[in-house]
């Protein structure tokens, strides 16, 4: 797939204008594997364009027209699963049995709550809310949309931007990370007998083509899973146009761990959460916050649990030698206070792989407790009660996830309105579901993927009184 990379725009292939390519990396085992374009602005023009003429006739069909796409899109998701599995893990590195087993059903699984979503959107009832005048709500595509996806999970990311965009009839043009982009490639091209030319297009390329695309005048929304400093530029950037902005952004997700638990249980189930995907997801458990009492016997049970996966087996790689690089650079910072209880160094074969790494003795000001990892390691820290364990969950700029693990209903329920993110989990973490929004506060950015609300912020809402 990769040896032939190219863009998909207005329902064709094509190379980058200029010829230019950028070579795609294995991280499994650190050597090229193919190339892709590296598009410039005539790239994204030609894309924009193709997304702006099919725009009329795509936000005129109905709901139902649109269901039947999407639909056809998620059966030729299932139908291509060999070749999505291989085009995922080329430019990843991770598991295939991770990928085809866990995250393929879940991206078929979006666009198939997506095409049932866009036939019940919600609005306030038609009704004469001043004399003599009736008023209805009419909600309403918002344009072209320019989505740009990271490189821990590309092809699911692709799907929670692309399906709900056009499921409310909105055309898009997608730029994928520039090391994983074979995956997003190829489910433009079998999703291309099922949509209409324009309306799903994907430029292939670096920082700079997402400036490029980013700041063309046809573009009305800008989408971007990514880091925090890519989202402030794009707003940034978005502001002299007034351009809607959705923006999902890091995380360091706080476990807060009580002393009811089952200790052995918990730690295992969230020694799989942690290191799974290498650490690569921006809703990792990432900051262990245990209480004192069990502090001790968690964090050695933990440990183990780490030391017991195996890199390469049942995790994957680093995605690329600079994330390894900011992992390897962080550990090595470590105060002197902090000590490495598990990992800390990396597996003797080739790739960009990491131990699994447990970090203990940090404080609350610490480098590797403040700032987000996302990568193969974790931190524990002890608290004494509620209120501590709460105030050290929210003290960082970030406000993704959480999770809280008791068998105290009221207590888990405090903690739920209390901690400040847009995701609790309690007495699990990571599962997500198209029903649900998923999206964060602070750092963290705002809008969200998945569910009504994420179909929602594709619309725009406009009133009509007669």
């Amino acid at each position: 797939m990769a040896d032939g990379l190219l863009n998909h725009i207005g329902g064709e292939d094509r190379a980058a204008a200029t010829g230019a390519t950028t070579e795609l990396v294995d991280p499994a085992t650190g050597r090229v594997h193919g190339r892709a374009p590296r598009s410039g602005r005539a790239d994204t023009e030609a894309a924009c364009a193709a997304a702006a003429a099919a725009y009329g006739p795509w936000s005129a069909t109905t709901p139902a027209d649109r269901q039947r796409a999407l639909l056809a899109v998620a059966d030729a998701v299932e139908a291509h699963a060999d070749e999505l599995t291989a085009a995922e893990t080329a430019d990843t590195g991770k598991p295939a049995a991770q990928f085809r087993g866990e995250e393929l059903p879940a991206i078929a699984d979006a666009f198939r709550y997506f095409a049932g979503a866009a036939r019940n959107l919600p609005g306030a009832a038609a009704a004469e809310y001043t004399e003599s005048r009736t008023s209805l709500l009419r909600r309403e595509p918002v344009g072209v949309c320019a989505q740009i996806t990271p490189w821990n999970y590309p092809l699911m990311m692709a799907a929670w931007k692309i399906a709900p965009a056009l499921a409310a009839g909105n055309t898009t043009v997608l730029k994928p990370a520039d090391t994983t982009p074979s995956s997003s490639v190829l489910l433009a091209r079998i999703a291309a007998p099922h949509l209409p030319p324009g309306v799903l297009n994907v430029v292939c390329g670096d920082r700079d083509t997402g400036r490029a695309l980013t700041a063309h005048p046809a573009v009305a929304l800008i989408a971007l899973t990514g880091s925090v400093r890519a989202g402030q530029e794009i707003a940034a950037a978005a502001a002299a146009g007034l351009k809607r902005v959705h923006l999902e952004l890091g995380g360091n997700a706080p476990v807060i761990v009580h002393e009811d638990v089952d200790v052995p249980a918990t730690a295992a189930a969230l020694a799989q959460v942690a290191f799974y995907n290498a650490g690569q997801d921006c809703t990792a458990p990432t900051r262990f916050l245990v209480h004192a009492r069990i502090h001790d016997t968690f964090l050695d049970a933990l440990a183990a649990a780490a030391r017991a996966l195996r890199p390469g087996t049942d995790l994957g790689p680093l995605n690329n030698a600079a994330q390894l690089a900011s992992v390897r650079a962080l550990l090595d910072r470590l105060p002197g206070h902090a000590r490495i209880v598990a990992g800390g160094t990396r597996p003797a074969r080739p790739g960009f792989f990491h131990d699994p790494t447990v970090v203990a003795g940090v404080r609350q000001d610490d480098e590797i407790v403040q700032e987000e990892i996302f990568g193969p390691v974790v931190t524990v820290q002890p608290f004494d009660d509620e209120s501590e364990a709460l105030r050290l969950a929210d003290d960082v700029r970030f406000g993704l996830a959480a999770s809280v693990w008791t068998g105290d209903h009221d207590r888990a329920m405090r903690a739920t309105r209390a901690l400040h993110t847009g995701i609790v989990w309690v007495n699990t973490h990571g599962t997500t579901v198209s029903e649900m929004p998923h999206g964060g506060v602070k750092h963290s950015g705002y809008g969200s993927d998945l569910s009504l609300s994420g179909l929602l912020d594709y619309t725009r809402p406009k009133h009509v009184m007669i």
